[in-house]
């Protein structure tokens, strides 16, 4: 197991830098940020990469903010060798139970201590990140996805456009998303994209049906996708809570979307400050409450 360790106490919360590796032949490796102090009722951040994969550099980026919080974040690795079809969700391997494997295995190691997730993918990572909680939206509890080549539409097109059967195919979990549709409305939805993402690309999927059913590019697919997730739950009376952002002078890339778009800001919002010391704790409390502050080391 290799640590990098954060000393930047300037934090309110100091974390580490965790790699975990596989377990057995289909399991997922991971990067963890992991907070000094695990909060028992914060949800971990699951932080999906996109084809290009560098899941330590989303598990760095969104450390800081989700450590205040008392969050993990998981950064899932789907290699190209067992996982080249990962943003399916289901259709090149059930990428989505490998997910749901590594999240058990992590509760049992005393990372994750909820039910659901947060959940944010970029690119490549947005698409399995949509359609993952499409198949399992009891298990989210929020969705960021930014900057995805193309969605999976909340309508009867058959999947990947949208959620009914392929022809000729059974598709027995394209039946779950179905049924589940309403309870995928009512998450806390993010939708982010750059200013300057409007480029196609051979990772964008482009041809007259799915450009006429989502737009040329990524920036207009995310405004696509928006409006039919809120058409959809009208539809079906369910309140919508969904908002596109859309990241000033930025492109298609991670890192420039976080730094300069703030992307961080919307994934992990509203950054509570830590309470202060009223000087009535036990000497238990005070020792977490240094932890919280960051200004103790951990020692593994």
């Amino acid at each position: 197991m290799c640590i990098r360790s954060n000393t930047m106490l300037r934090y309110p919360q100091a974390y580490r830098l965790v790699y975990r590796p596989p377990t057995g032949p289909s399991g997922l490796a991971c990067w963890l940020a992991l907070p000094q102090v695990i909060a028992p009722d914060a949800t971990p951040l699951v932080a999906v990469h996109g084809i290009r994969r560098g899941a330590d550099l989303q598990a760095t980026l969104f450390a800081r903010r989700a450590a205040v919080q008392g969050r993990p974040v998981i950064a899932p690795i789907f290699d190209k060798e067992n996982w080249l079809g990962y943003q399916q969700a289901v259709l090149c391997g059930r990428a989505d139970l490998a997910l749901l494997d590594l999240l058990l295995r992590l509760r049992r190691e005393g990372v994750v201590r909820t039910e659901q997730i947060a959940l944010f993918g970029f690119s490549g990572g947005a698409q399995f990140a949509h359609r993952f909680a499409l198949l399992h939206p009891e298990r989210v509890a929020r969705l960021s996805i930014a900057s995805p080549g193309w969605y999976t539409f909340p309508d009867a097109e058959s999947y990947l456009y949208g959620l009914w059967p392929r022809p000729d195919h059974a598709d027995e979990w394209s039946y779950r998303m179905v049924a589940g549709l309403d309870r995928f409305l009512a998450i806390p939805m993010r939708v982010t994209v750059g200013e300057k993402d409007c480029a196609r690309d051979k990772n964008t999927r482009s041809g007259p049906a799915i450009d006429a059913q989502q737009g040329l590019h990524r920036r207009a697919r995310a405004a696509r996708w928006t409006r039919a997730v809120r058409q959809a739950a009208e539809e079906l009376k369910v309140r919508p809570d969904i908002e596109l952002h859309v990241l000033p002078n930025c492109g298609h890339d991670f890192e420039t979307c976080v730094r300069r778009g703030g992307l961080d800001r919307i994934v992990l919002p509203e950054v509570p400050e830590p309470a202060a010391c009223t000087g009535t704790c036990s000497p238990a409390e005070r020792r977490a409450c240094a932890h919280q502050q960051g200004r103790l080391e951990v020692v593994s």
